[in-house]
């Protein structure tokens, strides 16, 4: 867990002293202490619709069919490319389509698709507007029931495509599911890059496909533990320089950034609160790690934690009310949770081995946390006393869990033995499991929240649908 490890760092040889390329070395060095229901076709009158809390023996059967237009073929690629990821649905190869000249103003040959076994069929267009901008419209019909899921209507510039592929998909993600969709959300990570002893770590973003990714940081630093608010546009990260270490606010739009200020010992681990008004973190001061909460409006700090031991890794609950954090004061890491003003700290995790970085769900029901024990590290998740662990992921090391917006989904880093550390994704059944879109090197992970929670900045109008639910 590359947390604790600074921490061991940081209170063997002094933070100060520490030069870039030790911090660096040292951390490399001493390694980690270290779908869907089967969905039948459904016959007539019957409603189509993923169960994503049953078994999953097949995923479900879709058409994407490129779109007419500029572009329209990259859409249709676009959107397979998140569907497919998503483990609930596979795209049906284009190269069996029977029926190919699409059009928005006519349903398609139903017959021709259910000959191909494609329980859903989506294709659209991209039609120029006068201003310069794109309309692009799409229909997504059921070709058992013979009747239209959902249509859509979005307005964007041209260079907006990609986004606009992956609103599309959280329209058909969400009406197939139930569930959000996730598509439309972009990743902060640490990029790394150099040779085992002269790494460079930058922080970094990407699209959540693993498209688009772009670095914020120079190198100069060691960046850790970046994390989003609930504003899209704003993050908090730790940086490490030659003889400082700073928590930084980050704003993507503005480039800004800002210090949460100098404090006497060493602060690390930040994240916002749900509101985005306050950071919890932790400071080492005198030997000792205990969490603390600053609000960003008045920038007074209050310690929740006074424990000998290493209290960290602060998270909250969605509503706020409560923090969970891991600490060794038992001898071992496990993960705890206290009431937001620090009272009432009590021990959740049951398990052997050591838990850490846990991340409490959107939802507020589960806890995902690292688990190391036997040799290999884990991802899991918990319900929020403690009860129900189960693990979603194995290997030789792997850490970080951040949950997508829906809480449907996990992202986290994993390192092969001996090899590079990438950017890995799971589901809550733990059967759909893959390296993210993003296949450079790259950890810590945080996935943001849905880039504007709807569609409204891009213009959005829901057609009629005429399937009954």
């Amino acid at each position: 867990m590359r947390l604790n490890l600074l921490l061991s760092t940081v209170a063997a040889i002094g933070i100060a002293a520490t030069s870039f390329a030790q911090a660096q070395s040292t951390r490399d060095l001493n390694g980690p202490s270290r779908q869907q229901s089967q969905a039948q076709p459904a016959q007539t009158g019957e409603p189509i619709e993923v169960e994503i809390d049953q078994g999953v023996l097949r995923p479900f059967q879709i058409a994407v069919a490129p779109f007419s237009g500029e572009n329209g073929t990259s859409i249709a690629e676009v959107l397979s490319g998140d569907l497919r990821r998503s483990g609930f649905f596979e795209p049906i190869n284009p190269a069996s389509f029977i029926e190919t000249n699409l059009s928005l103003a006519n349903a398609p040959n139903f017959a021709q698709w259910t000959q191909i076994g494609a329980q859903a069929v989506l294709y659209g267009s991209v039609t120029p507007r006068p201003d310069g901008r794109n309309d692009f419209g799409f229909r997504l019909y059921d070709p058992y029931r013979q009747c239209q899921l959902v249509s859509y209507n979005f307005t964007a510039t041209r260079e907006q495509w990609r986004r606009i592929a992956h609103k599309i998909a959280d329209v058909v993600y969400a009406r197939m599911t139930g569930e959000t969709g996730i598509f439309d959300t972009r990743i902060i990570y640490v990029a790394e890059s150099g040779t085992e002893l002269n790494r460079l770590s930058r922080l970094a973003i990407v699209d959540q496909d693993g498209y688009n990714p772009v670095f914020l940081t120079d190198g100069s630093e060691i960046i850790l533990t970046p994390r989003f608010s609930s504003n899209p546009d704003e993050i908090t990260y730790m940086a490490l320089g030659k003889d400082y270490s700073r928590i930084y606010l980050y704003n993507l739009t503005t480039g800004r950034r800002e210090s949460l200020g100098e404090f006497d010992g060493q602060a690390l681990a930040p994240r916002y609160s749900p509101d985005g008004t306050k950071v919890a973190f932790s400071i080492i001061r005198g030997g000792n790690t205990d969490v603390y909460v600053m609000n960003l409006r008045t920038r007074q700090l209050s310690r929740l934690t006074s424990d000998p031991g290493i209290d960290t890794s602060p998270s909250f609950s969605p509503d706020a009310s409560r923090i969970v954090f891991n600490s060794d004061r038992s001898g071992t890491p496990r993960l705890y949770v206290m009431n937001a003003d620090g009272s009432n700290q009590r021990p959740i995790s049951r398990g052997g081995g050591s838990y850490t970085a846990p991340a409490w769900s959107p939802r507020g029901d589960l806890i995902a946390f690292t688990k190391s024990g036997g040799g290999q590290f884990g991802i899991g998740v918990m319900n929020i006393d403690g009860s129900g662990e189960r693990m979603l992921s194995r290997s030789y090391f792997e850490e970080g869990p951040s949950w997508a917006p829906n809480g449907r989904y996990l992202m986290f880093s994993r390192q092969t033995r001996g090899g590079n550390t990438n950017l890995w994704m799971v589901d809550l059944s733990g059967r759909v499991i893959a390296q993210s879109g993003y296949q450079g090197r790259g950890s810590d992970p945080a996935w943001s929240p849905l880039l504007d929670g709807g569609a409204s900045n891009l213009g959005a109008g829901q057609g009629a649908d005429s399937c009954a639910s």
